[in-house]
């Protein structure tokens, strides 16, 4: 055998050996393939198992379930569709590989989560509100237990019902700054609205108001709680999409660009509310709310975390909503300018133009209660109900299946927009909340509406934000004429009352309008009334020396 022959045999052998290891290889990788397509086909059986036997809704797809079917904004008019298309009170969107239920009927909403309080008063595993979140050292993503009743004791110290009736009187003086302040400057009214809340929320919290319209506490900490309202909204895009594929939280945020700024345990977001509550329990003058949570914390033995949360609830359930909501009010009074009338002459002829209406007026004025009412029900600020319920056992509804520790969300606008409880539900209408109005229906509650959740999860400041929105409504209807701008030419701007942000806090995106005084009487009425209550409120004059954009550069160290 010549030694070329010898090297063909050799590379022969050599190829020979080669097939036999690619054959194990391709083996090998074909044998993963299959056993990844029979898991991923087993997982789906379970899926579609559990499919049947909850409420109606679209077929999910292996692995990711609906997400794939959420619109780019507002995913609760899919909900409120869905529920239409499947003729169902209670809709299951699965989101990834989790069955999500959404309900989008006022009296299944009080079947389940008022009537069932005690099943559907925790929430379910969320990965960006709940692990990169606040947890479990949050009132409001934290499982029900005793810690959670421990917290909403705690919330109630500063916003319960029987706190609520000792504020009224800063929170009416403060509702006739906010008159002076658009009888002076009434195209800056939104800043208006934020400094009004967020100097409330203040007082409460901190022993201080907020006086001007550019206090770091609007300027900053307001827009961070707006931020996180338009993350926390189901959606196929980082970080929401994080709900489906939970698997990515956990890579470190060096090689994950959907990470930026989110960090298990919160990441830093603590530190700036503990140091405010901190400054208030220990340098401020006046009673607040920080002070009370440090005089009993040796007994309640809470984490900086915990008190951080305290505090920074107080912005994010006070501040953002009652503006939001007072916005709202304003665009109901341009594109309704036929209800303002019936307005005017109630207030006319119980308050009169010599002084505004107060708290004690409420009882005398049937219409403006309802105006207010169908400000809460028109365009609720919580769209979508707030955080998440889940029920802690498996539990059941007209036969279906909601399996425990499920996503269970009240769809707040399909609620408010049903046309069974709220005919022509676009319409602002007060008198639907008039007995004998002709778009009044029944409700299962007796406020007529569902604008801060239900149960045991209900917003803890829903008696101070109706107490605040009542005297700043009734107040702004008895002092001024709301409508709608007008252009060069003298032609009415139209208004879209559709246009609304995408937030789980939603709010009018701005819009021009025209405030003015309705006569020289109440002109001077609210200017005499807002310097006097300039001088009222002297004694809660101070400022916080912190800044949320300067704070974690200037305390590197601080968590």
């Amino acid at each position: 055998m010549t030694i070329i022959e010898k090297g063909i045999d050799l590379l022969a052998l050599v190829g020979l050996q080669r097939a036999i290891r690619d054959v194990g290889t391709f083996q090998v990788v074909g044998a993963l393939v299959l056993l990844a397509a029979v898991g991923v086909f087993v997982d789906w059986l379970w899926m579609y198992q559990l499919h049947k036997k909850m409420p109606p809704g679209p077929m999910p797809w292996p692995i990711i379930g609906n997400t794939y079917q959420l619109p780019d904004e507002k995913p609760w008019i899919l909900f409120e569709e869905l529920a239409k298309k499947y003729k169902t009170q209670v809709l299951t969107f699965w989101i990834g590989r989790n069955p999500t239920v959404w309900i989008c009927d006022a009296w299944a909403a009080s079947d389940l989560l008022d009537k069932r309080a005690g099943i559907y008063s925790s929430r379910p595993h969320m990965v960006v509100f709940g692990a990169l979140g606040t947890g479990q050292n949050n009132l409001v993503t934290m499982t029900y237990g005793e810690r959670w009743r421990l917290h909403r004791k705690l919330t109630h110290m500063g916003v319960g019902l029987q706190q609520v009736r000792n504020y009224k009187p800063f929170q009416d003086d403060e509702s006739r700054i906010v008159a002076y302040d658009v009888l002076r400057k009434p195209e800056q009214y939104v800043m208006h609205f934020e400094r009004y809340a967020a100097s409330v929320v203040s007082i409460i919290g901190y022993g201080r108001r907020i006086a001007s319209d550019t206090d770091p506490i609007i300027t900053e900490v307001i827009a961070v709680m707006q931020r996180a309202a338009e993350l926390n909204v189901p959606g196929k895009t980082f970080p929401m999409l994080l709900e489906t594929f939970p698997i990515l939280s956990y890579f470190p945020p060096e090689i994950a660009p959907w990470m930026h700024g989110l960090r298990r345990g919160g990441g830093r977001a603590y530190g700036f509310f503990y140091a405010l509550a901190e400054e208030a329990a220990t340098e401020s003058k006046n009673h607040n709310y920080m002070k009370a949570i440090f005089d009993e914390n040796d007994k309640n033995h809470l984490s900086k975390k915990e008190i951080a949360s305290l505090s920074g609830n107080l912005f994010g359930a006070g501040s953002d909503t009652s503006s939001s909501t007072l916005v709202t009010f304003v665009l109901a009074c341009c594109a309704f300018p036929e209800c303002l009338p019936k307005a005017w002459e109630e207030l006319d002829r119980v308050v009169g133009n010599a002084r505004s209406p107060d708290l004690g007026d409420a009882p005398s004025l049937p219409y403006v209660n309802a105006f207010v009412k169908e400000v809460f029900r028109w365009r609720s600020v919580a769209i979508i109900g707030g955080q998440p319920h889940a029920p802690i056992q498996d539990d059941y509804y007209k036969g279906w299946l909601i399996p425990k520790d499920t996503w269970v969300q009240g769809n707040t606008w399909a609620i408010h927009h049903h046309s069974r409880d709220f005919p022509d539900p676009d319409v602002f209408d007060p008198e639907r909340f008039l007995q004998g109005g002709k778009r009044n229906r029944p409700f299962p509650n007796e406020k007529g509406y569902m604008t801060f959740g239900w149960g045991r999860r209900v917003c803890s400041g829903q008696g101070l934000a109706e107490q605040g929105t009542w005297i700043t409504v009734a107040r702004l209807l008895w002092g001024f004429w709301i409508r709608k701008a007008v252009d060069e030419k003298g032609r009415e701007v139209p208004v879209d009352i559709f246009a609304y942000t995408n937030g789980l806090n939603m709010r009018p995106r701005p819009f021009a309008c025209r405030i003015q005084p309705r006569t020289e009487t109440h002109r001077q009425t609210i200017e005499r009334e807002g310097l006097q209550a300039l001088e009222d409120l002297s004694v809660y004059e101070g400022e916080t020396r912190y800044r949320m954009s300067t704070f974690y550069r200037e305390n590197p160290s601080v968590e």
